[in-house]
C-alpha cells in the first residue's frame, strides 16, 4: 500500500468505454475522483495573457482575473467565449485567489488546464490501482533530485513486492488535440506532446536513458487531460528534437505509457490507458 493517502475523494457515476469515450446507454460505474481545493465555479473566458493570468466574466457579470497554472501555449484550450471552471483559495495572501482548473469546449470536451495537477492524478491512480504497469510498489516519493543535468523526477517508486527495480516516472500533461484541418494541430483525435519546443523535456529523456542504463526502470507517463484525445503521438511537427530523443530513449529501454483522465467539475481521475503512435 502506498504511504501517501487521499482521504477526501468523491464518487461519481460515469459511463465510459476502455478508450474513455461516452457509451451512452452502457451501465455506469462508481468512480473515485480526486477533488479540487474547493468547489468549482464557472465563468466565461475573455482572454488569457502574460501566461499566468486570464480575465473572465463571472456568472454575476463581474469581470475578474484568474491565476492560470499553465506555462504552455495552451493551443486549443483557451478560446475567448469558452466556459471555464475555477477553484477558490482560502489563502488571504494570494493576489489572485481564483485558479483556472478546467475548460469546457463548445464540442463538449473537458480540458484540465492545471498542469500542476498531473502528478497528483498519477499518484491518485497508483493508490486506486489503475496503472497496472506500476502495480506492486510499496512506496513513492515526489520531486526527487537525480541525474547529471540537475533534474528532479516527478515520482520515484520503490519497494516492489516482487523485487523489481525502482521506477523513475516522469509525468507529462497532454492537452493539445489535433483537429485534422490545421497542420500545426495535427490529426483529428490525436493528442500531441509537447505543444511547444521544449529543451527541458528532451533533457528529461536523456536523464531517463541514464537511469535505465544503470539497471533501474525509467518511464514517461503521458497524463492526458483532454476528453477528446483518443491516442497520443510525439509532436515531431512541433519539436523534432524531442521526437528524436524519444526514439533513442525507447531504444534504450525507457518505457512509455499514456493514461486518459475523466474530468468533471466535481473532481478528476485517470481511468483508462490510451494507445501511443510513434
Amino acid at each position: 500500500m502506498l504511504p501517501h493517502s487521499f482521504p477526501h475523494f468523491v464518487q461519481q457515476s460515469v459511463s465510459t468505454s476502455p478508450d474513455g469515450s461516452d457509451l451512452g446507454a452502457a451501465p455506469a460505474t462508481l468512480l473515485p475522483l480526486l477533488p479540487y481545493g474547493s468547489a468549482l465555479q464557472s465563468a466565461c473566458l475573455i482572454a488569457r495573457y502574460k501566461r499566468f493570468m486570464a480575465d473572465v466574466t463571472l456568472e454575476n457579470g463581474q469581470i475578474t482575473t484568474l491565476h492560470c497554472p499553465n506555462t504552455g501555449r495552451m493551443t486549443g484550450c483557451a478560446e475567448p467565449g469558452w466556459r471555464v471552471w475555477y477553484s477558490t483559495s482560502a489563502n488571504p495572501k494570494r493576489k489572485y485567489p481564483y485558479t483556472w482548473e478546467l475548460s469546457e469546449t463548445p464540442a463538449g470536451h473537458w480540458i484540465g488546464v492545471n498542469t500542476g495537477r498531473a502528478n497528483a492524478l498519477v499518484a491518485f491512480a497508483l493508490q486506486q490501482g489503475v496503472i497496472s504497469e506500476l502495480a506492486g510498489y510499496g512506496a513513492w516519493r515526489q520531486e526527487v533530485a537525480y541525474g547529471e543535468e540537475g533534474s528532479r523526477i516527478d515520482l520515484l517508486l520503490t519497494g516492489h513486492q516482487a523485487g523489481e527495480p525502482d521506477c523513475y516516472v516522469e509525468v507529462k500533461s497532454v492537452t493539445l488535440l489535433g483537429d485534422g484541418e490545421r497542420p500545426e494541430l495535427g490529426a483529428a483525435g490525436v493528442g500531441f506532446f509537447p505543444d511547444a519546443p521544449s529543451a527541458r523535456a528532451s533533457k528529461h529523456l536523456r536523464e531517463l536513458m541514464r537511469i535505465r542504463q544503470s539497471g533501474q526502470r525509467a518511464m514517461i507517463l503521458f497524463c492526458v487531460q483532454h476528453s477528446g484525445i483518443r491516442q497520443v503521438r510525439p509532436a515531431s511537427h512541433i519539436d523534432a528534437d524531442y521526437a528524436r530523443w524519444l526514439d533513442q530513449a525507447l531504444e534504450a529501454g525507457v518505457e512509455l505509457l499514456a493514461y486518459g483522465a475523466t474530468l468533471t467539475p466535481d473532481g478528476s481521475a485517470l481511468t483508462h490507458s490510451l494507445p501511443i503512435q510513434r
